[in-house]
């Protein structure tokens, strides 16, 4: 194969104690099949403080492992995002615990690769669902949310809690400069800000098993900022956040210049 034609696929995983998972998913990625389609990959762990053997199973099993020390699974992206290599064609997104099957990653890309769209969720709603992985409590939230989310903003995915994404590379760098959740909220501002920012965003069906693990969800504490997410971003304008942002940073600059200038008047 001609290097000049060979496209990068990196693959990120948050992690927070998944030591019981993590191999599972380095192991699983189908290399070979993602090679034949013409993909180099690289695979970044954001240890997000973890208190046990992730990161050494991780870096064991070839993977690159970045630390975050302030908790939340946003956190955790964020630190990913930035992490990104510039020159990726295709990132990945996909939970540490093993409930999500990484082999079914071709699945997601297949649609950017054609250029029908800019991003692609993995809905576990529409795909199969082993029946002990999800509550019902979950599932009926999952389901409202998805709603909101459809009707609010227009956007065409079915499930939006899933940890299971796919992006062009330059879509994904673009969204990361505007993305400001903690936890796991991040997947409701990540697809309602992409309905905002006028990328073709759809779902496709996916596996979904009982994860390895215990969770840190909190269903009730964790669905009220999911909510409020879903409310707070409604009027959201990604040229305004942009200006708002490049304001804030020139007031910054400024309160600092006067500073340096104040210290040198005072010597």
């Amino acid at each position: 194969m001609d290097v000049s034609t060979i496209k990068k696929l990196t693959i990120i995983i948050p992690c927070y104690n998944e030591q019981e998972g993590i191999k599972t998913v380095l192991d699983e990625i189908p290399h070979k099949k993602l090679n034949n389609l013409g993909f180099s990959v690289e695979t970044i762990v954001i240890d997000n403080n973890s208190t046990d053997n992730t990161s050494k199973i991780a870096l064991y099993n070839g993977a690159k492992v970045i630390h975050e020390k302030k908790q939340g699974k946003g956190h955790a992206m964020i630190t990913g995002f930035n992490s990104i290599p510039k020159d990726s064609d295709i990132v990945v997104m996909i939970d540490g615990d093993a409930s999500y099957d990484i082999k079914e990653v071709t699945r997601l890309i297949e649609p950017i690769e054609s250029g029908f769209a800019d991003g692609i969720i993995g809905t576990r709603l529409h795909g199969r669902l082993d029946i002990s992985s999800m509550s019902s409590f979950n599932r009926i939230g999952n389901w409202f949310f998805t709603f909101l989310a459809r009707t609010g903003y227009r956007t065409n995915v079915t499930d939006v809690c899933s940890g299971f994404f796919a992006w062009k590379g330059e879509v994904i760098q673009n969204l990361a400069k505007h993305i400001k959740s903690s936890g796991f909220s991040l997947e409701m501002e990540m697809i309602v800000k992409m309905a905002r920012m006028g990328y073709d965003c759809y779902s496709v069906p996916i596996t979904y098993n009982l994860r390895n693990g215990s969770s840190s969800l909190k269903p009730l504490r964790d669905g009220i900022k999911i909510g409020f997410t879903w409310l707070k971003y409604l009027t959201w304008n990604q040229d305004y956040a942009s200006q708002k942002k490049e304001s804030t940073e020139k007031q910054t600059q400024k309160e600092v210049s006067a500073e340096k200038v104040s210290s040198s008047q005072d010597i």
